[in-house]
């Protein structure tokens, strides 16, 4: 197989793609987590993830979410996806392991894992596709620059 060189000097190169800081946030299941089948509610999940994310905005990108709210703005949930692997059950401790996948021009996709901390076994995984509202109108806007350097860590 001929080896074909270098590409041609007019060949736009791909964009790297950007890797962004991952943080995590341990919490523990409480009782009124746990539903008729003894273990963590699928709808709990959610909880934990945006539990884990108002910790995360205020310790890890030092812009908390009073901060969003003081300036007009809020976020508002637009997709998911959640991936069930394994249940954690009362008593578990769990890391919430979030970070940001991607930016869009209104708002963010966050992907997230969830995982027991006694053997680290992997208990939920997907992503949030969240859009940023001004809290005024209820309606997306423009992601404004200064906020998306904050996240860009």
């Amino acid at each position: 197989m001929k080896d074909a060189g270098p590409p041609p000097k007019d060949t736009p190169l791909p964009e790297p793609h950007v890797v962004y800081s991952k943080f995590e946030t341990e919490l523990q299941v409480r009782p009124d987590d746990i539903d008729m089948y003894q273990h963590v509610h699928s709808s709990r999940y959610m909880d934990y993830v945006l539990a884990a994310r108002f910790d995360q905005m205020e310790r890890c990108y030092k812009m908390p979410m009073v901060e969003f709210q003081k300036r007009g703005y809020g976020w508002f949930m637009a997709a998911t996806q959640m991936n069930f692997k394994r249940p954690l059950g009362l008593g578990d401790r769990y890391i919430v392991r979030t970070w940001i996948e991607q930016f869009t021009l209104i708002g963010v996709k966050v992907q997230f894992q969830i995982e027991r901390a006694a053997d680290k076994k992997l208990s939920c995984d997907g992503w949030f596709d969240y859009v940023m509202v001004s809290i005024e109108t209820a309606r997306a806007v423009r992601l404004p620059e200064d906020i998306r350097a904050k996240y860009e860590i």
